[in-house]
């Protein structure tokens, strides 16, 4: 899983000559659609919302990301539908595709090569791009992002220069390197959050869109990758329905009207508390910002465990590409702490043997 990780970078190359050879740039001719609908679970549902962050809440139309069995009634030949499966096989996925070519949609697909997803392109002419898979779906999160991003470019909804895709490889190469196996924990940042976060119960929150979806993405590889829980949350909207979380069980019993009370009796303080997990961005709204700050110094007071994430780079995709790649990192690391194979996913397959 390391090694896959760490491919991170050379998914973003190998992509970008992958896409221009399928002939992306074609989605272009017929304009801009109304809306553009990416059909996706897991990682691919990941690419969506990447996509949403990197074209920013000025987008001169709406990027959604279906996660499910179902088209919105909405959607129509107007549209784009990007449907993205690493394997080709998704069967959620598949649905909503088939659904799009039906009524007529735009269509885009990107997956594995000679699987159900590439079948599907080839009887709706949609176009198709082939990803090579870096071993899992979840390792594979930029080859199957990066098709997405130069289509949004070749329709003008996204400004990404080849400059800032080589800029983006190199952020992701250079967190690589500092979160390298054989860096110890002191120098290494993923090593050091896996081993602050092990025993707690992570609320992961994020400060805006780039934010938002690198936290989001955190939340599912502690799942995929360390088998461990996490809470999902952005801000402002967490400080009204999470905040509370600080004054209940996990908290450690501090009391937020006397959190230092040395004689209280800490033998219902439980033992493993939680973690408030900040990922910033430096696009953040100023009231936003307040916010996070100030949650962070109540969390404190009342005995929660603190970490902050800052995105680096200028681009919304660099940032948002920084903040995930050490994010992977981190949910390896704490899954080889913890003694868990990061790799397999049994309980997946089991669901899906269950209902086949």
């Amino acid at each position: 899983m390391l090694r896959q990780v760490a491919s991170a970078a050379a998914q973003v190359r190998e992509a970008q000559r992958t896409a221009a050879e399928a002939g992306v740039a074609s989605l272009a001719e017929d304009g801009r659609p109304r809306a553009i609908v990416v059909a996706g679970m897991g990682a691919a549902g990941i690419a969506g919302d990447v996509l949403a962050a990197v074209c920013g809440e000025g987008c001169a139309v709406p990027v959604s990301t279906v996660r499910g069995y179902r088209l919105p009634g909405w959607v129509g030949a107007a549209d784009l539908v990007i449907a993205v499966s690493s394997s080709g096989g998704t069967e959620e996925t598949l649905e909503v595709a088939a659904e799009a070519a039906r009524r007529g949609c735009r269509l885009l697909f990107v997956g594995g090569a000679e699987s159900p997803l590439a079948s599907l392109a080839g009887r709706s002419r949609g176009v198709f791009v082939p990803v090579r898979s870096a071993g899992q779906p979840r390792s594979t999160l930029w080859g199957l992002t990066i098709p997405l991003v130069l289509a949004a470019r070749a329709m003008r909804l996204a400004d990404v220069s080849d400059a800032v895709l080589e800029s983006t490889a190199a952020r992701l190469e250079d967190i690589a390197h500092r979160c390298r196996p054989s860096s110890e924990p002191f120098v290494n940042p993923a090593k050091r959050i896996a081993l602050d976060l092990a025993g707690d119960v992570p609320m992961v929150w994020g400060s805006s869109a780039v934010a938002r979806t690198a936290a989001y993405r955190l939340c599912g590889q502690l799942g995929e990758n360390a088998k461990y829980p996490a809470v999902f949350g952005e801000v402002p909207e967490a400080g009204h329905s999470q905040l509370m979380a600080f004054d209940g069980f996990f908290a450690r019993g501090a009391s937020p009207s006397d959190p230092d009370d040395f004689f209280r009796d800490r033998t219902d303080d439980p033992e493993h508390g939680l973690h408030l997990v900040v990922m910033r961005d430096v696009a953040e709204h100023p009231q936003v910002r307040k916010r996070c700050e100030a949650a962070a110094e109540m969390a404190r007071a009342r005995g929660v465990a603190v970490t902050e994430i800052k995105a680096e780079g200028e681009h919304p995709l660099e940032r948002i590409a920084g903040l995930i790649a050490l994010a992977d990192y981190v949910t390896v690391y704490l899954a080889i702490a913890l003694g868990e194979d990061p790799t397999p996913v049994h309980a997946v397959q089991e669901l899906e043997a269950r209902i086949a």
